[in-house]
């Protein structure tokens, strides 16, 4: 059975991608001498967040995924960043290949929350493998990749800063419901709004504080309301 071993050599941005993508550079090492035909694996990434230190500012914006700090004990827990295949060429004794890792903004995603909460410093990732490889000098052999095969890497912050902001440059992302979106498309058809920020700022400009205020004052009242026939 051939021995291998995974090392994460590093990771970059890729600026030619359609969408946001992170780019890690595999080495593949297998036992000496021993003639690799061609690997298929499955690589699962993780997030390992018990694994890193936190500053006041970034635990404010984990509370929502793991709670107060006084919790993380037993809240950190790992969060699945990413899975994906990877082919590895044919080589003998080492090589190295590229896994590419398509990403996402949707502050849905809990791997996305965690990362912009990230203000610098390392992101703590462990890369599982398993899979098949293919060996042998004179024909070929089919080998299972070990389940238990894996590859810490600590990530730098930036790496994913930087591509979040090659694509999308000084801005947010949101989510919204189909209906929502399509009532929000119609206002802006209507009033000739040239760009989603202006008519989201139309939107804003036009409750205005007092408009809002009413709102919160409606919801107190019906909520005390709800509270007095509760009680009754």
């Amino acid at each position: 059975m051939t021995e291998f071993t995974f090392t994460c050599a590093g990771v970059r941005a890729d600026p030619y991608a359609a969408g946001p993508t992170l780019v890690f550079r595999l080495r593949v090492t297998a036992s000496p001498g021993t003639r690799v035909h061609a690997m298929a694996l499955r690589c699962q990434i993780r997030i390992e967040p018990a694994r890193r230190d936190y500053v006041p500012a970034e635990a404010e914006g984990l509370a929502d995924l793991f709670g107060e700090r006084p919790r993380w004990g037993s809240t950190l827990q790992p969060v699945q960043f990413a899975q994906v295949p990877v082919m590895v060429p044919a080589f003998t004794g080492e090589t190295e290949t590229d896994v590419v890792v398509p990403c996402t903004y949707d502050l849905d995603i809990a791997a996305t929350r965690y990362l912009n909460a990230l203000t610098d410093g390392e992101v703590p990732l462990l890369m599982l493998f398993s899979g098949t490889a293919f060996t042998g000098s004179g024909g070929f052999r089919v080998e299972p990749v070990p389940w238990d095969l894996e590859a810490p890497f600590r990530m730098p912050v930036t790496a994913w800063q930087e591509m979040i902001e090659q694509h999308f440059p000084g801005c947010g992302w949101i989510r919204l419901p189909r209906d929502t979106m399509d009532e929000l498309l119609a206002f802006r058809s209507r009033h000739a709004l040239a760009s989603w920020e202006s008519t989201v700022r139309a939107l804003l400009d036009a409750a205005g504080p007092t408009a809002l205020q009413q709102h919160r004052d409606c919801v107190g009242a019906g909520l005390a309301g709800l509270a007095e026939r509760t009680a009754q």
